[in-house]
């Protein structure tokens, strides 16, 4: 395991998310899965979109959860 990326920010949103990911994926290549926690930035529509269309499934940490 790695971190590959940390942006630190009072609000990221979605599009934040997306171009952080858009560069990883070009750098790292695409990702099987993307496994987050439920944070709107993270749950928001667009990026669900996105992440359909590249091929990508996407696993949530159940609240509450470590």
């Amino acid at each position: 395991r790695e971190c590959l990326s940390i942006d630190v920010a009072w609000k990221l949103n979605s599009q934040h998310v997306l171009d952080r990911l858009s560069a990883l994926f070009v750098s790292r290549g695409t990702a099987d899965y993307i496994r987050s926690d439920n944070g709107s930035e993270f749950t928001a529509a667009a990026v669900r979109n996105w992440l359909r269309q590249v091929g990508v499934k996407t696993l949530y940490i159940e609240p509450g959860s470590p």
